[in-house]
Protein backbone atom coordinates (compact mmCIF):
# COMPACT_ATOMS: atom_id res chain seq x y z
CA UNK A 1 0.00 0.00 0.00
CA UNK A 2 3.06 2.57 1.01
CA UNK A 3 4.16 1.45 -2.52
CA UNK A 4 1.52 2.68 -4.10
CA UNK A 5 0.87 6.17 -2.20
CA UNK A 6 4.37 7.19 -2.85
CA UNK A 7 4.73 8.04 -6.40
CA UNK A 8 1.13 9.31 -6.03
CA UNK A 9 2.81 11.92 -3.13
CA UNK A 10 5.42 12.50 -4.72
CA UNK A 11 3.62 13.60 -8.45
CA UNK A 12 1.26 15.79 -5.87
CA UNK A 13 4.20 17.73 -4.22
CA UNK A 14 5.64 18.64 -7.95
CA UNK A 15 2.55 19.54 -9.15
CA UNK A 16 2.05 22.36 -6.18
CA UNK A 17 5.53 23.32 -7.06
CA UNK A 18 4.72 23.61 -10.35
CA UNK A 19 1.62 26.10 -9.48
CA UNK A 20 3.51 28.16 -6.86
CA UNK A 21 5.96 28.85 -9.79
CA UNK A 22 3.82 29.75 -12.65
CA UNK A 23 1.31 31.81 -9.67
CA UNK A 24 4.79 33.49 -9.08
CA UNK A 25 5.39 34.50 -12.81
CA UNK A 26 2.23 35.46 -13.34
CA UNK A 27 2.20 37.97 -10.36
CA UNK A 28 5.65 39.24 -11.74
CA UNK A 29 4.06 39.87 -14.80
CA UNK A 30 0.66 41.25 -13.57
CA UNK A 31 2.64 43.47 -11.38
CA UNK A 32 4.91 44.76 -13.86
CA UNK A 33 2.31 45.67 -16.20
CA UNK A 34 0.50 47.18 -13.92
CA UNK A 35 3.75 49.45 -12.77
CA UNK A 36 3.77 50.32 -16.69
CA UNK A 37 0.29 51.47 -16.46
CA UNK A 38 0.46 54.02 -13.36
CA UNK A 39 4.47 54.69 -13.08
CA UNK A 40 4.55 52.20 -9.97
CA UNK A 41 7.23 49.84 -9.96
CA UNK A 42 7.28 46.59 -8.35
CA UNK A 43 10.47 44.07 -8.16
CA UNK A 44 9.63 40.73 -7.03
CA UNK A 45 11.97 37.80 -7.19
CA UNK A 46 14.43 34.84 -5.29
CA UNK A 47 17.66 36.66 -4.82
CA UNK A 48 19.63 39.42 -7.05
CA UNK A 49 19.92 38.98 -10.16
CA UNK A 50 16.69 36.77 -10.31
CA UNK A 51 13.87 38.93 -10.04
CA UNK A 52 11.85 40.68 -12.53
CA UNK A 53 14.59 44.08 -12.00
CA UNK A 54 17.17 41.56 -13.50
CA UNK A 55 21.11 42.31 -13.56
CA UNK A 56 19.50 46.37 -13.37
CA UNK A 57 18.31 46.13 -9.83
CA UNK A 58 21.30 48.21 -7.86
CA UNK A 59 19.98 50.55 -10.41
CA UNK A 60 16.18 50.59 -10.25
CA UNK A 61 13.52 52.94 -7.77
CA UNK A 62 10.77 50.75 -6.42
CA UNK A 63 7.79 51.46 -4.67
CA UNK A 64 7.36 47.78 -3.90
CA UNK A 65 9.57 44.96 -3.20
CA UNK A 66 9.36 41.41 -2.36
CA UNK A 67 12.02 38.73 -2.46
CA UNK A 68 12.59 35.50 -1.31
CA UNK A 69 15.97 35.55 -0.23
CA UNK A 70 17.65 38.80 -1.02
CA UNK A 71 16.78 42.16 -2.66
CA UNK A 72 18.77 44.44 -4.32
CA UNK A 73 18.23 48.25 -5.10
CA UNK A 74 19.03 52.12 -5.35
CA UNK A 75 16.31 53.55 -3.55
CA UNK A 76 13.17 51.92 -2.34
CA UNK A 77 9.88 54.48 -2.08
CA UNK A 78 7.37 51.83 -0.06
CA UNK A 79 7.21 48.58 0.94
CA UNK A 80 10.54 46.09 0.80
CA UNK A 81 10.30 42.59 2.34
CA UNK A 82 13.00 39.90 1.98
CA UNK A 83 13.28 36.68 3.46
CA UNK A 84 16.65 36.80 4.48
CA UNK A 85 18.36 40.51 3.30
CA UNK A 86 17.81 43.96 1.92
CA UNK A 87 20.21 45.78 0.55
CA UNK A 88 19.35 49.51 -0.60
CA UNK A 89 22.16 51.32 -2.53
CA UNK A 90 20.84 55.13 -2.05
CA UNK A 91 18.51 56.16 0.08
CA UNK A 92 14.55 54.69 1.63
CA UNK A 93 11.45 55.99 2.32
CA UNK A 94 8.96 53.64 3.54
CA UNK A 95 9.16 50.21 5.49
CA UNK A 96 11.43 47.23 4.99
CA UNK A 97 11.14 44.24 6.49
CA UNK A 98 14.08 41.59 7.10
CA UNK A 99 14.42 37.92 8.43
CA UNK A 100 18.21 38.78 8.63
CA UNK A 101 19.29 42.43 8.14
CA UNK A 102 18.39 45.17 6.26
CA UNK A 103 21.30 47.48 4.70
CA UNK A 104 20.82 51.09 3.55
CA UNK A 105 24.00 52.53 2.52
CA UNK A 106 23.13 56.35 3.05
CA UNK A 107 19.67 57.54 4.44
CA UNK A 108 16.91 56.06 5.58
CA UNK A 109 13.39 57.15 6.50
CA UNK A 110 10.64 55.13 7.60
CA UNK A 111 10.89 52.05 9.54
CA UNK A 112 13.43 49.13 9.07
CA UNK A 113 12.49 45.89 10.36
CA UNK A 114 15.18 43.19 10.91
CA UNK A 115 15.69 39.98 12.77
CA UNK A 116 19.29 40.31 13.18
CA UNK A 117 20.71 43.59 12.46
CA UNK A 118 19.61 47.23 10.60
CA UNK A 119 22.71 49.06 8.98
CA UNK A 120 22.53 52.45 7.45
CA UNK A 121 24.39 55.56 7.00
CA UNK A 122 21.57 58.44 8.36
CA UNK A 123 17.94 57.60 9.98
CA UNK A 124 14.77 59.61 10.24
CA UNK A 125 12.72 57.33 11.92
CA UNK A 126 12.82 53.51 13.55
CA UNK A 127 14.54 50.87 13.40
CA UNK A 128 13.65 47.51 15.25
CA UNK A 129 16.91 44.72 15.17
CA UNK A 130 16.74 41.58 16.97
CA UNK A 131 20.40 42.36 17.83
CA UNK A 132 21.85 45.35 16.78
CA UNK A 133 21.52 48.57 15.00
CA UNK A 134 24.38 50.68 13.48
CA UNK A 135 24.28 53.86 12.07
CA UNK A 136 27.00 55.50 10.70
CA UNK A 137 25.70 59.19 10.58
CA UNK A 138 22.78 60.86 12.53
CA UNK A 139 19.60 59.50 13.73
CA UNK A 140 16.31 61.27 13.97
CA UNK A 141 13.89 58.99 15.73
CA UNK A 142 14.54 55.47 17.63
CA UNK A 143 16.62 52.65 17.67
CA UNK A 144 15.74 49.29 19.61
CA UNK A 145 17.66 46.10 19.95
CA UNK A 146 18.11 43.17 21.65
CA UNK A 147 21.64 43.38 22.21
CA UNK A 148 23.32 47.37 20.97
CA UNK A 149 22.18 50.77 19.19
CA UNK A 150 25.11 52.83 17.70
CA UNK A 151 24.97 56.48 16.26
CA UNK A 152 26.70 59.38 15.55
CA UNK A 153 24.52 62.43 16.55
CA UNK A 154 21.08 61.04 18.34
CA UNK A 155 18.00 62.87 18.27
CA UNK A 156 15.37 60.58 19.63
CA UNK A 157 15.60 57.74 21.92
CA UNK A 158 18.27 54.29 21.93
CA UNK A 159 16.49 51.52 23.65
CA UNK A 160 18.72 48.22 23.83
CA UNK A 161 19.42 44.84 26.01
CA UNK A 162 22.83 45.54 26.87
CA UNK A 163 24.63 48.96 25.85
CA UNK A 164 23.91 52.15 23.44
CA UNK A 165 26.65 54.07 21.86
CA UNK A 166 26.42 57.79 20.68
CA UNK A 167 28.23 60.93 20.30
CA UNK A 168 25.98 63.33 21.13
CA UNK A 169 22.29 62.42 22.45
CA UNK A 170 19.58 64.66 22.98
CA UNK A 171 16.80 62.74 24.72
CA UNK A 172 17.30 59.27 26.12
CA UNK A 173 19.85 55.93 26.33
CA UNK A 174 17.82 53.20 28.00
CA UNK A 175 20.52 50.25 28.09
CA UNK A 176 21.03 46.94 30.13
CA UNK A 177 24.31 47.45 30.84
CA UNK A 178 26.04 50.22 29.88
CA UNK A 179 24.86 53.57 28.02
CA UNK A 180 28.46 55.63 26.77
CA UNK A 181 27.62 59.20 24.79
CA UNK A 182 30.46 62.61 24.52
CA UNK A 183 27.48 65.18 25.17
CA UNK A 184 24.02 64.09 26.63
CA UNK A 185 21.12 66.37 26.71
CA UNK A 186 18.57 64.34 28.05
CA UNK A 187 19.17 60.92 30.58
CA UNK A 188 21.14 57.86 30.48
CA UNK A 189 19.36 55.01 31.97
CA UNK A 190 21.73 51.44 32.75
CA UNK A 191 21.74 48.32 34.52
CA UNK A 192 25.17 48.62 35.12
CA UNK A 193 27.07 51.89 34.07
CA UNK A 194 26.26 55.23 32.17
CA UNK A 195 29.64 57.02 30.63
CA UNK A 196 29.42 61.01 29.52
CA UNK A 197 31.39 63.78 28.97
CA UNK A 198 28.73 66.75 29.48
CA UNK A 199 25.19 66.02 30.66
CA UNK A 200 22.33 68.65 31.12
CA UNK A 201 19.86 65.97 32.23
CA UNK A 202 20.29 62.93 34.56
CA UNK A 203 22.12 59.89 34.81
CA UNK A 204 20.79 56.87 36.39
CA UNK A 205 22.78 53.37 36.56
CA UNK A 206 22.75 50.37 38.98
CA UNK A 207 25.85 51.08 40.10
CA UNK A 208 28.35 53.57 38.68
CA UNK A 209 27.89 56.78 36.47
CA UNK A 210 30.77 58.89 34.84
CA UNK A 211 30.54 62.39 33.72
CA UNK A 212 33.13 65.00 33.37
CA UNK A 213 30.03 68.24 34.08
CA UNK A 214 26.41 67.07 35.27
CA UNK A 215 23.81 70.01 35.21
CA UNK A 216 21.55 67.34 36.45
CA UNK A 217 21.03 64.77 38.98
CA UNK A 218 23.19 61.33 39.23
CA UNK A 219 22.02 58.70 40.83
CA UNK A 220 24.03 55.44 41.12
CA UNK A 221 22.88 51.93 43.18
CA UNK A 222 26.90 52.43 44.37
CA UNK A 223 29.54 55.28 43.03
CA UNK A 224 29.11 58.62 41.12
CA UNK A 225 32.18 59.98 39.78
CA UNK A 226 32.14 63.91 38.02
CA UNK A 227 34.64 67.09 38.02
CA UNK A 228 31.51 69.07 39.09
CA UNK A 229 27.99 67.29 40.11
CA UNK A 230 25.87 69.27 43.04
CA UNK A 231 23.51 66.30 42.75
CA UNK A 232 24.56 63.08 42.89
CA UNK A 233 22.94 60.28 44.66
CA UNK A 234 25.21 57.40 45.52
CA UNK A 235 26.71 55.42 48.73
CA UNK A 236 30.33 56.64 47.29
CA UNK A 237 30.58 60.09 45.21
CA UNK A 238 34.27 61.04 43.81
CA UNK A 239 33.69 64.24 42.34
CA UNK A 240 36.33 66.75 41.64
CA UNK A 241 34.24 70.31 42.71
CA UNK A 242 32.75 68.45 45.36
CA UNK A 243 33.61 67.94 49.10
CA UNK A 244 34.29 64.93 50.89
CA UNK A 245 35.29 64.38 54.79
CA UNK A 246 35.71 61.55 57.36
CA UNK A 247 34.12 61.49 60.58
CA UNK A 248 34.11 60.06 63.66
CA UNK A 249 30.81 60.24 65.68
CA UNK A 250 28.91 58.14 69.00
CA UNK A 251 25.38 58.02 69.39
CA UNK A 252 23.43 57.48 73.03
CA UNK A 253 23.94 53.24 72.12
CA UNK A 254 27.90 54.35 72.42
CA UNK A 255 28.07 52.79 68.51
CA UNK A 256 31.27 54.51 67.39
CA UNK A 257 31.65 55.13 63.72
CA UNK A 258 34.28 55.99 61.56
CA UNK A 259 32.90 57.41 58.25
CA UNK A 260 33.52 58.26 54.71
CA UNK A 261 30.96 61.25 53.52
CA UNK A 262 31.61 62.38 49.80
CA UNK A 263 29.51 64.14 47.22
CA UNK A 264 28.73 67.51 45.29
CA UNK A 265 27.62 71.20 46.98
CA UNK A 266 24.46 69.69 48.01
CA UNK A 267 23.56 65.93 48.22
CA UNK A 268 26.60 63.29 49.51
CA UNK A 269 26.90 59.71 50.37
CA UNK A 270 27.66 57.84 53.76
CA UNK A 271 29.73 54.62 53.92
CA UNK A 272 31.07 54.09 57.52
CA UNK A 273 32.26 51.20 59.81
CA UNK A 274 32.51 51.29 63.66
CA UNK A 275 32.39 49.46 66.82
CA UNK A 276 29.58 49.47 69.66
CA UNK A 277 31.31 49.69 72.96
CA UNK A 278 28.29 48.86 75.21
CA UNK A 279 27.77 45.15 73.63
CA UNK A 280 30.06 42.09 73.79
CA UNK A 281 29.12 40.33 71.22
CA UNK A 282 27.26 42.43 69.03
CA UNK A 283 30.24 45.10 68.42
CA UNK A 284 30.83 45.48 64.58
CA UNK A 285 28.57 48.00 63.06
CA UNK A 286 28.05 49.02 59.91
CA UNK A 287 26.47 52.13 58.07
CA UNK A 288 25.32 53.40 54.90
CA UNK A 289 23.04 56.47 53.53
CA UNK A 290 22.92 59.41 51.86
CA UNK A 291 22.76 63.27 53.26
CA UNK A 292 22.44 67.10 52.05
CA UNK A 293 23.67 70.33 53.18
CA UNK A 294 21.25 73.01 53.82
CA UNK A 295 21.27 76.02 55.15
CA UNK A 296 25.13 77.00 54.27
CA UNK A 297 27.47 79.78 55.71
CA UNK A 298 31.27 80.53 55.58
CA UNK A 299 30.98 78.99 59.88
CA UNK A 300 28.01 77.60 59.79
CA UNK A 301 25.24 74.72 58.30
CA UNK A 302 22.50 71.99 59.32
CA UNK A 303 23.16 68.40 57.64
CA UNK A 304 20.25 66.26 56.83
CA UNK A 305 20.83 62.86 56.76
CA UNK A 306 19.03 59.37 55.90
CA UNK A 307 20.96 55.89 57.25
CA UNK A 308 20.92 52.08 58.01
CA UNK A 309 22.91 50.64 59.76
CA UNK A 310 23.44 47.37 61.87
CA UNK A 311 25.25 45.73 64.53
CA UNK A 312 26.87 42.62 63.90
CA UNK A 313 28.46 39.11 65.71
CA UNK A 314 28.29 37.62 62.44
CA UNK A 315 26.54 34.66 64.43
CA UNK A 316 22.39 34.36 65.21
CA UNK A 317 20.77 37.75 66.01
CA UNK A 318 20.08 40.49 63.99
CA UNK A 319 20.00 44.39 64.93
CA UNK A 320 18.63 46.82 62.00
CA UNK A 321 18.27 50.67 62.69
CA UNK A 322 17.24 53.32 60.10
CA UNK A 323 17.39 56.67 61.07
CA UNK A 324 16.84 60.69 60.19
CA UNK A 325 19.07 62.66 61.34
CA UNK A 326 19.55 66.57 61.81
CA UNK A 327 22.89 67.96 62.37
CA UNK A 328 23.87 71.36 63.15
CA UNK A 329 27.49 71.83 62.31
CA UNK A 330 29.63 74.52 63.46
CA UNK A 331 32.95 74.82 61.80
CA UNK A 332 36.14 75.43 63.65
CA UNK A 333 38.61 75.72 61.57
CA UNK A 334 39.45 75.05 57.69
CA UNK A 335 39.08 71.67 57.25
CA UNK A 336 37.42 70.61 60.69
CA UNK A 337 33.87 70.77 61.62
CA UNK A 338 31.95 69.97 65.07
CA UNK A 339 28.52 68.51 64.63
CA UNK A 340 25.67 67.39 66.94
CA UNK A 341 21.88 66.49 66.66
CA UNK A 342 19.30 64.63 67.49
CA UNK A 343 18.38 61.37 65.86
CA UNK A 344 14.57 59.86 64.24
CA UNK A 345 15.12 55.84 64.54
CA UNK A 346 13.22 52.70 63.66
CA UNK A 347 14.92 49.99 65.06
CA UNK A 348 14.14 46.08 64.39
CA UNK A 349 15.75 43.38 66.21
CA UNK A 350 15.51 39.81 67.53
CA UNK A 351 19.13 39.85 69.75
CA UNK A 352 19.38 39.56 73.50
CA UNK A 353 21.90 42.56 73.23
CA UNK A 354 19.87 43.97 70.51
CA UNK A 355 16.99 43.94 73.12
CA UNK A 356 19.10 45.17 75.63
CA UNK A 357 19.75 48.44 73.93
CA UNK A 358 15.94 49.25 73.11
CA UNK A 359 15.45 48.74 77.15
CA UNK A 360 17.98 51.27 78.28
CA UNK A 361 15.80 54.38 76.88
CA UNK A 362 12.49 55.79 76.38
CA UNK A 363 10.76 55.13 73.24
CA UNK A 364 8.02 56.56 71.47
CA UNK A 365 6.84 53.24 70.97
CA UNK A 366 7.60 49.34 71.09
CA UNK A 367 5.64 46.56 69.27
CA UNK A 368 6.54 42.85 68.44
CA UNK A 369 4.79 41.60 65.03
CA UNK A 370 2.32 38.51 64.97
CA UNK A 371 4.58 36.61 62.15
CA UNK A 372 8.12 37.74 63.49
CA UNK A 373 10.26 37.23 66.92
CA UNK A 374 12.05 41.15 66.02
CA UNK A 375 10.72 43.69 67.91
CA UNK A 376 10.26 47.11 66.99
CA UNK A 377 10.74 50.49 67.77
CA UNK A 378 10.43 54.02 67.15
CA UNK A 379 12.67 55.95 69.48
CA UNK A 380 14.77 59.38 69.44
CA UNK A 381 18.48 59.89 69.66
CA UNK A 382 21.10 61.64 69.16
CA UNK A 383 24.83 61.52 68.50
CA UNK A 384 27.63 63.74 67.53
CA UNK A 385 31.55 63.97 66.36
CA UNK A 386 33.91 65.86 64.41
CA UNK A 387 34.41 66.06 60.38
CA UNK A 388 38.05 66.53 58.61
CA UNK A 389 37.21 67.81 55.50
CA UNK A 390 39.16 67.70 52.32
Amino acid sequence: MNNITTPIKQQHTKHKTFKAILFLGLLIGALNSQAQNNSFKVHVGFIYPISSNGKQAPLDTNNLSIHVIAGVSSVEKGLAFAGISNVVRNNTYGTLFAGFSNHVIKKAEGVLFAGFANTYGQGNGVALAGFANVALGNVNGLQFAGFANIAKNMNGAQFAGFSNTAKNVTASQFAGFANTAENVKGSQFAGFINVAKNTKGSQFAGFINIAKKVKGVQIAGFINVADSSDYPIGIVNFVKKGEKSLGLSMDENQTTMLTFRSGGKVLYGILGVGYNFKNKDEVYAFEAGLGAHILQSSMFRINAELTTSSLESFESGEYFRSSFKVFPALKLFKHLELFAGPSFNYTSTNSTEGLALIANHKNLKTWQSKWSSRQQTLSIGYSGGLHFIF
